[in-house]
Protein backbone atom coordinates (compact mmCIF):
# COMPACT_ATOMS: atom_id res chain seq x y z
CA UNK A 1 0.00 0.00 0.00
CA UNK A 2 1.29 3.56 -1.00
CA UNK A 3 2.13 6.06 1.67
CA UNK A 4 -0.71 7.92 0.02
CA UNK A 5 -3.12 5.05 0.26
CA UNK A 6 -2.21 5.15 3.52
CA UNK A 7 -2.79 8.65 4.28
CA UNK A 8 -6.02 8.24 2.41
CA UNK A 9 -7.34 5.55 4.73
CA UNK A 10 -6.34 7.07 7.52
CA UNK A 11 -7.87 10.09 7.17
CA UNK A 12 -11.54 7.76 6.23
CA UNK A 13 -11.16 5.90 9.49
CA UNK A 14 -10.80 9.56 11.63
CA UNK A 15 -13.35 10.90 9.71
CA UNK A 16 -15.69 7.84 10.24
CA UNK A 17 -14.91 8.03 14.29
CA UNK A 18 -16.03 11.55 14.02
CA UNK A 19 -18.91 11.45 12.44
CA UNK A 20 -20.24 7.93 13.91
CA UNK A 21 -19.98 5.80 10.41
CA UNK A 22 -20.18 2.14 11.12
CA UNK A 23 -17.57 1.10 8.57
CA UNK A 24 -15.12 3.43 6.96
CA UNK A 25 -15.60 1.90 3.38
CA UNK A 26 -19.57 2.04 3.35
CA UNK A 27 -20.49 4.84 1.39
CA UNK A 28 -23.90 5.13 2.35
CA UNK A 29 -22.82 5.16 5.87
CA UNK A 30 -20.51 7.77 5.19
CA UNK A 31 -23.61 10.12 3.57
CA UNK A 32 -25.73 8.98 6.62
CA UNK A 33 -23.38 9.68 9.29
CA UNK A 34 -22.53 13.10 7.54
CA UNK A 35 -26.53 13.84 7.50
CA UNK A 36 -26.70 13.09 11.16
CA UNK A 37 -23.35 15.73 12.18
CA UNK A 38 -25.80 18.23 9.74
CA UNK A 39 -28.60 17.53 11.74
CA UNK A 40 -26.89 18.04 14.94
CA UNK A 41 -25.58 21.13 13.98
CA UNK A 42 -28.91 22.48 13.22
CA UNK A 43 -29.85 21.06 16.46
CA UNK A 44 -27.16 23.18 17.98
CA UNK A 45 -27.78 26.15 16.05
CA UNK A 46 -31.40 25.98 17.62
CA UNK A 47 -30.27 25.92 21.21
CA UNK A 48 -26.93 27.42 20.83
CA UNK A 49 -26.80 30.65 18.48
CA UNK A 50 -23.88 30.33 15.63
CA UNK A 51 -20.96 32.57 16.98
CA UNK A 52 -18.01 34.16 15.50
CA UNK A 53 -14.87 32.51 15.94
CA UNK A 54 -11.16 33.22 14.27
CA UNK A 55 -9.02 30.67 13.48
CA UNK A 56 -5.04 31.12 12.78
CA UNK A 57 -4.09 28.16 10.49
CA UNK A 58 -0.55 27.87 10.75
CA UNK A 59 -0.14 26.79 7.13
CA UNK A 60 -1.42 26.63 4.25
CA UNK A 61 -2.54 22.80 4.37
CA UNK A 62 -3.95 23.41 7.24
CA UNK A 63 -6.20 26.12 5.97
CA UNK A 64 -7.20 24.65 2.65
CA UNK A 65 -8.06 21.52 5.45
CA UNK A 66 -10.18 23.21 7.64
CA UNK A 67 -11.56 25.54 4.78
CA UNK A 68 -12.80 22.21 3.39
CA UNK A 69 -14.15 20.37 6.90
CA UNK A 70 -15.77 23.67 7.37
CA UNK A 71 -17.75 23.78 3.49
CA UNK A 72 -18.65 19.75 4.08
CA UNK A 73 -20.63 20.40 7.20
CA UNK A 74 -22.35 23.36 5.30
CA UNK A 75 -20.24 26.69 6.95
CA UNK A 76 -18.97 29.56 5.18
CA UNK A 77 -15.24 30.27 6.21
CA UNK A 78 -14.47 33.76 5.02
CA UNK A 79 -11.79 36.21 6.72
CA UNK A 80 -12.04 40.24 6.97
CA UNK A 81 -10.17 42.73 4.59
CA UNK A 82 -6.94 43.18 5.43
CA UNK A 83 -6.84 39.97 8.15
CA UNK A 84 -3.75 37.69 7.08
CA UNK A 85 -4.53 34.65 4.57
CA UNK A 86 -3.50 31.89 7.89
CA UNK A 87 -7.23 33.75 9.24
CA UNK A 88 -9.88 31.75 8.65
CA UNK A 89 -13.42 33.33 10.43
CA UNK A 90 -16.73 30.87 10.66
CA UNK A 91 -20.21 31.13 12.39
CA UNK A 92 -21.30 28.08 13.99
CA UNK A 93 -22.63 27.19 17.31
CA UNK A 94 -19.78 27.14 20.22
CA UNK A 95 -21.06 23.56 20.81
CA UNK A 96 -20.64 22.35 17.39
CA UNK A 97 -17.25 23.57 17.00
CA UNK A 98 -15.93 22.08 20.64
CA UNK A 99 -17.29 18.78 19.94
CA UNK A 100 -17.62 18.10 16.37
CA UNK A 101 -15.29 20.57 14.06
CA UNK A 102 -12.34 21.34 15.87
CA UNK A 103 -11.67 17.90 17.32
CA UNK A 104 -11.78 16.41 13.78
CA UNK A 105 -9.95 19.04 12.11
CA UNK A 106 -6.87 18.59 14.24
CA UNK A 107 -7.23 14.84 14.13
CA UNK A 108 -6.96 15.12 10.12
CA UNK A 109 -4.74 17.63 10.38
CA UNK A 110 -2.13 15.90 12.12
CA UNK A 111 -2.65 13.00 10.01
CA UNK A 112 -1.81 15.02 6.97
CA UNK A 113 1.27 17.24 8.80
CA UNK A 114 2.42 13.58 9.56
CA UNK A 115 2.25 12.87 6.03
CA UNK A 116 3.80 15.79 4.26
CA UNK A 117 6.81 15.42 6.60
CA UNK A 118 7.42 11.81 5.67
CA UNK A 119 7.22 12.60 2.23
CA UNK A 120 9.60 15.99 2.67
CA UNK A 121 12.18 14.12 4.09
CA UNK A 122 11.70 11.21 1.66
CA UNK A 123 12.26 13.63 -1.30
CA UNK A 124 15.24 15.42 0.30
CA UNK A 125 16.95 12.13 1.13
CA UNK A 126 16.49 10.51 -2.14
CA UNK A 127 17.55 13.54 -4.35
CA UNK A 128 19.51 15.89 -2.17
CA UNK A 129 21.73 15.15 0.58
CA UNK A 130 20.94 11.74 2.91
CA UNK A 131 21.26 13.65 5.95
CA UNK A 132 18.67 16.18 6.53
CA UNK A 133 19.65 16.55 10.46
CA UNK A 134 18.85 19.46 13.01
CA UNK A 135 22.64 21.87 12.97
CA UNK A 136 24.67 20.69 16.70
CA UNK A 137 24.69 23.35 18.94
CA UNK A 138 28.02 24.79 20.07
CA UNK A 139 28.80 26.11 23.29
CA UNK A 140 29.93 29.67 22.46
CA UNK A 141 30.53 31.48 19.25
CA UNK A 142 33.35 29.73 16.65
CA UNK A 143 36.21 32.01 15.92
CA UNK A 144 36.28 33.55 12.81
CA UNK A 145 38.29 32.00 10.01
Amino acid sequence: MSPESQLRDKLRKIEALFTGAGTAGERLAAEAALGRVKARLAELGRRDPAIETQFSMPDQWSRQLFMALSRRYGLKPYRYRRQRHTTVVIRAPKGFIDTVLWPEFTELNQALRTYLNEVTLRVIHEEIYSDASDAPEVPEALPPN
